[in-house]
């Protein structure tokens, strides 16, 4: 099975460099037009289904790619939701943003929690739906670019670049464990630290 791990796309706080976090902010003219951009390069790929976060961003760029494809969207994913940025959400971050609080940024969500939930959430839904769809199926779940990068690092071993808005970031469950196959777009062969 395959999960295409996509994140949303643009945000008027993205456009900003605002963190986010689990503050449900919607899409913006260039998000909407980088979902449909995304929906055509996924149109190859036939979808099972596209799940993805309850937040906005996430929710509409699904539903503006499932509807582009005529399939239907399906569950939303509590842990799909991107990493908790608590009072400092909103502001623009003045220097990189640690893996667990500390003295500047004492509120935020460890990178601890946030890797377990987003493995949790791709358990989930391969447990969900590989019954329904099969050991062949390819899902996409739209959710938020930390959260993605976070799994994705977790299950490569190593720390990977930033993930670009609407971009798909595909992954693999075979043989009893997860492999990842491509970070924003680029076969991982590819990638660098």
């Amino acid at each position: 099975m395959r999960i295409e791990l996509i994140r949303h796309g643009q945000t008027d706080w993205n456009r900003d460099d605002r963190l986010q976090g689990s503050s449900d902010i919607p899409l913006n003219a260039t998000g909407r037009a980088q979902a449909v951009e995304t929906a055509a390069l996924l149109a190859d790929q036939g979808l099972a289904a596209i799940v993805s976060s309850p937040l906005a961003r996430a929710r509409d760029t699904a539903r503006i790619i499932a509807d582009i494809l005529g399939i239907d969207l399906g569950a939303s994913y509590d842990d799909l939701i991107e990493r908790d940025y608590a009072s400092f959400e909103g502001t623009v971050a003045t220097s990189p943003m640690p893996d667990e609080p500390d003295a500047e940024y004492p509120d935020i969500e460890s990178r601890e929690s946030v890797t377990l939930r987003g493995m949790r959430a791709i358990g989930e839904i391969r447990d969900t739906r590989l019954p329904i769809d099969g050991p062949d199926a390819t899902i996409a779940a739209v959710c938020h670019g930390t959260i993605i990068r976070f799994v994705l690092s977790e299950i490569l071993g190593q720390e990977i670049p930033h993930i670009h808005n609407a971009a798909i970031n595909e992954i693999e469950w075979a043989d009893g464990s997860w492999r990842v196959l491509s970070v924003n777009g680029t076969p991982t062969l590819d990638v660098s630290a």
